[in-house]
């Protein structure tokens, strides 16, 4: 290790596919900055969100902690304030630690360990309110539920427009590339810091819904898209076949059609942002080969596909992210097909930059992956949602459970890629299992009965 901790950039886009990018082989979506990350990056192809929807996924994400371990279970809670987040850590290590962008705070400590933040993101919601009259509240706010469109409504409204999200993306950009400059070049004031190491996170929230893009990239777009799955049969599972949307009932295919569009025009909107970003800091005199670049986002998006919109699901859309860690000047570029986890980077930031990694965490190194090293890897990711439900990812096995009154889940993505075939009953999966059910009991999911073996 240098003297110099490294300069660390961490990318991250909202609500975003695995699959949607010109690195993950998608030869409709124009992804150009990306790809050129990727290309000398270190791909972990099979990375997994620790809960398939906004908040917990990102506290999680903070913390290196699995829902359960850190708390934050459902949408709405948050970290207690003054968690040990890793940007905590790193500010604690003399980093100058800076976001841009969404953090879905919602409690009273808006920083969570961070020394600056920009975005237009930072609010309190009035659940963290001591001693709020909630009956005046009701009295007068209207309610999320009364505001908030339906899923078949996001898709038929989605098409061209310049939409909220976007709005406050610009204002993400804006934030960023100011402080590279200020960082950097200071030109005004002429007070850079180029010494300090630098952990800077820049988090979009595109391509998350609303599904709204400029002119010229939906009209791009609208007649290229693949469908995901309008044949495909709902599953006739109780839990995933919620948030179905029925073709020629409650949406026409020409909607999922243009939502399918937009939703990729959003995605090469991002893409162009994350552009604006690189090309910033190269102008500045930074080599990128220098830095540390992580990119990911906090889960996926079902898109249609299974008949399923938005996240939620343990589903490959929705549970598997994107992820790669760029820095060349260490590491060559590789795919990994272990399992891991959005947990995972806590730990692999710290040991990258020579930091002590904290006790408690649900978080490993992924460094050992990172130098070729895939034999001593424990090839399973967690995830977990609304405190109940558990999907446990160990090579291509995928079990899920749905507490007692729903069927369990298992797919074996080797034989069935597209997750159409529940196998948790066929005999030659028997002993497999058995150690998911023994490894559900040890994480506090499962039957109360003793399991046999």
């Amino acid at each position: 290790m240098n003297s110099r901790r490294p300069n660390i950039l961490f990318l991250m886009t909202d609500e975003h596919r695995p699959d949607l990018t010109g690195f993950a082989g998608n030869t409709v979506i124009r992804t150009p900055n990306l790809d050129r990350l990727a290309k000398d990056s270190v791909v972990f192809d099979h990375a997994y969100t620790p809960s398939p929807v906004c908040i917990p996924a990102r506290q999680c994400l903070m913390s290196g902690q699995l829902p359960r371990t850190c708390g934050c279970q459902i949408f709405g809670e948050d970290l207690p304030p003054f968690y040990p987040t890793f940007a905590r850590t790193f500010s604690e290590h003399a980093y100058n630690t800076v976001c841009c962008g969404k953090l879905h705070h919602n409690g009273p400590d808006q920083m969570q360990g961070w020394m600056r933040r920009i975005g237009r993101d930072c609010r309190i919601t009035e659940s963290f309110v001591p001693e709020l009259d909630t009956r005046e509240l009701a009295r007068v706010k209207i309610s999320k539920e009364e505001h908030r469109w339906t899923n078949a409504k996001e898709v038929r409204r989605s098409g061209v427009g310049h939409a909220r999200n976007t709005v406050e993306d610009e204002y993400t950009l804006q934030g960023a590339l100011d402080i590279i400059e200020e960082i950097f070049e200071s030109p005004y004031y002429d007070k850079p810091q180029p010494l300090q190491p630098l952990l800077l996170k820049v988090s979009f929230v595109l391509p998350h819904y609303p599904y709204f893009c400029s002119e010229d990239l939906f009209k791009y777009y609208l007649n290229r898209v693949p469908l995901y799955g309008p044949e495909q049969k709902l599953s006739g599972h109780p839990y995933l076949d919620t948030k179905h949307l029925e073709i020629g009932k409650d949406v026409t295919m020409r909607d999922v059609q243009r939502t399918t569009a937009a939703y990729y025009g959003m995605v090469e909107t991002v893409d162009g942002y994350i552009g604006q970003i690189l090309h910033k800091l190269e102008e500045t005199g930074q080599n990128l080969d220098d830095w540390i670049i992580v990119f990911t986002s906090d889960h996926g998006e079902m898109l249609g596909e299974h008949g399923i919109w938005a996240k939620h699901k343990f589903y490959e859309s929705s549970a598997r992210v994107p992820l790669f860690i760029r820095w060349p000047a260490e590491y060559r570029p590789r795919r990994i097909t272990s399992n891991v986890n959005l947990c995972d980077l806590y730990a692999t930031l710290c040991q990258l930059c020579d930091i002590p990694i904290p006790a408690g965490l649900d978080s490993r190194s992924l460094s050992c992956l990172m130098a070729g090293k895939e034999e001593d890897w424990d090839d399973e990711s967690i995830s977990q949602y609304l405190g109940e439900y558990l999907m446990i990812k160990k090579g291509n096995l995928k079990y899920q459970y749905y507490g007692p009154d729903m069927p369990r889940v298992l797919f074996d993505l080797a034989a069935d890629p597209s997750e159409t075939l529940n196998v948790i009953d066929s005999p030659q999966y028997k002993e497999a299992v058995l150690r998911f059910e023994k490894r559900s009991l040890e994480l506090g999911f499962g039957h109360k009965k003793p399991i046999p073996g």
